[in-house]
């Protein structure tokens, strides 16, 4: 359903902010150890979503990823998604057709209005804050 960027952002965020409900910031490696993805991927996906201003950064000896403890709860997973696909997925053409709106619909247009409208809606109310506070600190993510 999700690209496999965002799948990865998804991780990360939430690597991110259970630490960051510790008041611990996490480094690039060790956020790629835990989301099991390699380092240069997750380098570019961690700075885009530190570029839409899902997590933040800080350099030095004592930088590393986190996210601002008044976010964790404003943070949805939509915003997640947003920024890593953006509004394709409630936009977009089920079966991937060029040309399909309410004028020309494709054989699913109709069934899928639905599905959508209910799943932005799951995804705008789950919180970054929810999805840290529920996955277990020992999670472990499917290999891609």
């Amino acid at each position: 359903m999700f690209s496999k960027s965002c799948e990865y952002g998804i991780r990360a965020s939430i690597y991110v902010a259970k630490n960051s409900l510790k008041n611990r910031k996490v480094s690039l490696k060790e956020v790629a150890k835990h989301t099991d993805s390699p380092p240069a991927f997750m380098a570019k996906i961690l700075q885009k979503l530190t570029r839409t201003e899902i997590l933040s950064s800080f350099k030095g000896p004592t930088g590393g990823f986190s996210v601002a403890l008044d976010n964790l709860e404003k943070i949805s997973l939509l915003s997640i998604v947003l920024a890593m696909d953006g509004n394709g997925i409630f936009e977009d053409c089920t079966l991937g057709l060029r040309k399909c709106d309410v004028e020309k619909p494709c054989p699913l247009h109709f069934k899928f209005i639905q599905i959508r409208d209910e799943m932005r809606e799951t995804l705008e109310s789950t919180s970054l804050r929810s999805l840290a506070e529920q996955v277990s600190d020992g999670v472990t993510f499917l290999k891609r």
